[in-house]
């Protein structure tokens, strides 16, 4: 699956949610809370499918799914940059000193694994906003 795949069909998945509490009265506080990782494991499985395995895709006791995916991601399908015989896919747009590159044959892909801006409650806070495809919109290039 393509990044820009990926990215649209999560909107919708987030959406949907967005739409069900705000439509049951949720304010920015409860929705914030609602996408703990705990909470979401047990009640949104589609939404990820490292929840049907009870896996987390950071290694945190505290983890937000608000911003699955983060909004300092960055990428293009086709290849942001050519490195010797490899393509770069993707990177960090303010350089975490969590994250890394990861290669896989000829292609450089961010490795966000050990980074962990984005799901803190403060990051979350900060950072809300009810449209997640508006926060997110600067990752494709």
């Amino acid at each position: 699956m393509s990044y820009i795949d990926w990215y649209e069909k999560h909107a919708v998945k987030h959406k949907k949610i967005i739409d069900k509490l705000t439509a049951q009265g949720y304010g920015k506080e409860q929705i914030i809370e609602y996408f703990e990782y705990e909470n979401m494991a047990k009640n949104e499985k589609e939404f990820c499918p490292l929840y049907e395995r009870g896996d987390k895709c950071h290694d945190t006791d505290y983890l937000n799914c608000y911003f699955c995916a983060c909004p300092h991601f960055r990428f293009k399908d086709d290849g942001v940059e050519k490195i010797g015989s490899k393509t770069k896919y993707s990177f960090c747009s303010i350089e975490s000193k969590n994250g890394a590159e990861g290669v896989y044959g000829d292609a450089i892909h961010q490795d966000c694994s050990k980074c962990l801006v984005p799901h803190t409650k403060k990051y979350v806070t900060k950072n809300f906003d009810l449209s997640w495809k508006k926060v997110m919109s600067d990752c494709q290039l």
